[in-house]
This record gives C-alpha cells, structure tokens and sequence, in this order.
C-alpha cells in the first residue's frame, strides 16, 4: 500500500509539474486565436476563436506570402543538413580511422574552435563572404557546413568520432579482407552503423540552423528569400496597428516543422545521446 502510494504520489506530482511547464504554450494557442481587444483577458481561450488569424497572418507581409518564406527556410535547411552529414561523417571518420601526420595536433585544434565564442567571428566572417559577393545569399550559410565548421559543425564532428569509436576495428579488417577500400569501408560499414548518430546531428543541425535568426538578419536582404523568422519580425514591424493575433498565430505555425522532426526522430536522437556517451 505504501509502495502504490507512493506511485500515485510520485505521478501526481509529475502531471502538475508537466502543466506548469505547459501552461506557456496553452496560452499562446489561446491567444493566437484572439483579437487584440481580447488578450489582456485572463481566459485561456476566446469567447469567439479568430480563424482568421491564421490566415490573415499568412499573407500579411505585403507582396508575399509565409508559402514563399517556407520554401525558402526548407530548401536552406535541406541544403545544409546534406553538405553538414557528408562533411562531418567524412572528417570524423578520418580522425576515429584513419592515422595521418599531425593527427593529435590538428583534432586539438578542432577542439579549440569549439570554445571559440561565435561573436568573435562575426565581423571577420561578414567582411569575408562581402568581398566574395555572398551577401544577399544562402552561400554563407551552406559552404561552412560544406567545410564542417558551420554552426555546430565542430559539436557534430565530436560527437560523431565518439560513436565511430565504438564501432569494433574487427568490422574494418573484415571489409579490406573483401577487398573494400577507405572509402568504402566509410560508406558501406561506419555509416550504417552510426545512424543513431546521424539522427542526433540531424536534429541539432535542423534545430539550430530553424532558429538561426542573427545569422539570417545578417546575410540575407531582400524579402523574396527571406526565411520564417525574418517573415515574422517583418510582420512585427510593418504594421502600425499591430495584429498581435496574427503574429502569434504565425509564430505557433513556425514551431510546427521543428516539434515535428523531433516528435518522428525522438527515439533516434536518445539512443544516438545514450550510446555516444556510453561509448566515449
């Protein structure tokens, strides 16, 4: 009895808690669905629910539409989570396979731009993507990663030298045995066997880079490629009757496309954490 006690206890517990930490985001719903004369209401909920936040707040940027700003965000995150997974897996390989000159030295000065603070880099970077013409672009943003020293890019290498550590030699003799090159020993044994990795830098890169809103407000100025956050600072700032409605129903619609790759990929990305760190 004590023990069932306990349980139920320990379980109320956690369901209060997990309303507390909920209960952000049920207003922001609610008030996504209502007037501006309704948001200093303490009701979670409108009496009447503003449908037409949602869609009035779609196409409230005069001249386009969040469809354009969509498309552009998901076609610069394709790009980037592509050139990210093939730089990293190859660098990575290299330093938990390979042996080559220098190879502590130079993994040490991998390690040193990881505590290198991104904002030393900002006006260095700026002025070198300027004189190249790549301002106005989504080059930035995608040739670092192409080079794995995007946002992140040293983190994934890290984790992912962790994980191909684990994986036993025995499996790379037995492919050079077959008579399996570097490369293929790469890309038919290692990365099969790291998937739970892969997912994880997935979710980090396609997290990180959703949510890149300086790096966005930087190097990209003309409206037709804006990305969803610059789409939604635009809506804060060019009407001067703010329909704070809209714009919070615009920012809940941007969530969407990162709870869902979390919600599908959840499972990966814990057992990626898990064995990376039991395998370091």
């Amino acid at each position: 009895m004590k023990l069932k006690t306990n349980h139920i206890l320990r379980h109320l517990f956690m369901t209060v808690f997990s309303l507390i930490m909920v209960y952000p985001v049920i207003w922001w719903v609610g008030a996504s669905l209502k007037s501006n004369e309704e948001l200093s209401s303490p009701n979670l909920f409108p009496k009447v629910p503003q449908w037409s936040n949602f869609v009035e707040g779609w196409k409230s940027v005069p001249g386009q539409t969040f469809t354009t700003f969509y498309a552009n965000t998901l076609w610069l995150e394709f790009a980037v989570l592509v050139v990210t997974l093939l730089s990293c897996t190859l660098v990575a390989f290299g330093f938990a396979r390979l042996d080559f000159p220098l190879k502590k030295m130079w993994f040490s000065l991998l390690m040193v731009t990881l505590m290198l603070p991104g904002q030393v880099l900002i006006i260095p970077q700026y002025a070198m993507f300027h004189q190249l013409g790549w301002v106005n672009t989504y080059l930035p943003f995608i040739v670092p990663h192409l080079l794995a020293t995007g946002a992140g890019g040293t983190f994934f290498v890290f984790l992912l030298i962790q994980f191909i550590k684990g994986i036993p030699r025995e499996l790379d003799e037995s492919a050079k045995i077959d008579g399996c090159s570097w490369f293929g020993i790469y890309w038919r044994v290692v990365m099969p066997l790291t998937k739970p990795a892969i997912v994880t830098v997935m979710i980090f890169c396609f997290l990180w880079n959703w949510d890149d809103f300086l790096g966005h407000l930087l190097y990209i100025n003309s409206v037709d490629k804006y990305t969803v956050g610059l789409a939604l600072r635009m809506i804060n700032d060019s009407q001067s009757g703010q329909q704070w409605g809209q714009l919070l129903a615009m920012s809940l619609v941007s969530i969407m496309p990162a709870t869902i790759v979390f919600m599908f990929l959840q499972k990966y990305f814990v057992e990626g954490i898990a064995t990376t760190g039991i395998k370091g």
